[in-house]
């Protein structure tokens, strides 16, 4: 079937405005994340000018821009062109691994409150973990097993069933306690995903 020019017309009209939202949808999509230009240039290879083109319009998007800016920022590549919704409301899980650690997402990139499983490796050499800070609030609920959660000086032991909440600008750190791998459903902020998803 040969396309008629006034359809030929609409569907060249629909990309152009499809590309043109995708400007303003990175520098949201940044935002939300509290990254500069400069940090998504050190993590993507990308220069901050291109950057800066890309969010202003100025830079035509394509693919190999595209790509590793939807990996930084975590979002599927039709989120940051708009591409219509499939009608398919699940969370496809993709895990994260990180440090011994098993994050699956439980919503989608750029909710509000980002929630996650985590599976936490067995209790380790018994040596204090590193402590991190960050705004917002956590709040975790353990599946199984046993965690350490500590606040600042303060160690609590928390099994199954035990949930907890607590300021994440005091120094904390949530390992397992057990001797098999323990697991929590934790929900933080975005922030709260910058520091122990990709700092962790």
């Amino acid at each position: 079937m040969q396309t008629t020019p006034d359809r030929a017309d609409r569907r060249e009209g629909l990309v152009e405005t499809m590309l043109g939202a995708v400007g303003p949808r990175l520098r949201e999509l940044r935002r939300q994340r509290q990254m500069k230009l400069s940090d998504v240039a050190d993590v993507t290879g990308l220069s901050t000018s291109t950057l800066s083109r890309l969010e202003s319009g100025h830079r035509r998007p394509t693919l190999d821009l595209l790509i590793p800016l939807a990996q930084v920022y975590r979002v599927a590549l039709d989120d940051v062109v708009g591409a219509p919704p499939t009608g398919d409301p699940r969370i496809h899980l993709k895990p994260i691994r990180r440090h011994g650690r098993v994050y699956l997402p439980l919503t989608r990139s750029g909710a509000p409150v980002q929630a996650f499983k985590v599976v936490l490796p067995p209790r380790g050499d018994g040596k204090p973990a590193k402590q991190s800070t960050h705004g917002g609030y956590e709040w975790l609920y353990v599946l199984s097993g046993s965690v350490d959660l500590a606040l600042g000086t303060q160690v609590t032991t928390l099994v199954v069933g035990d949930a907890a909440e607590f300021d994440t600008r005091q120094p904390h750190s949530i390992t397992g306690s057990s001797d098999t791998a323990s697991e929590i459903l934790t929900l933080f902020s975005p922030q709260g995903e910058q520091i122990h998803i990709r700092d962790a």
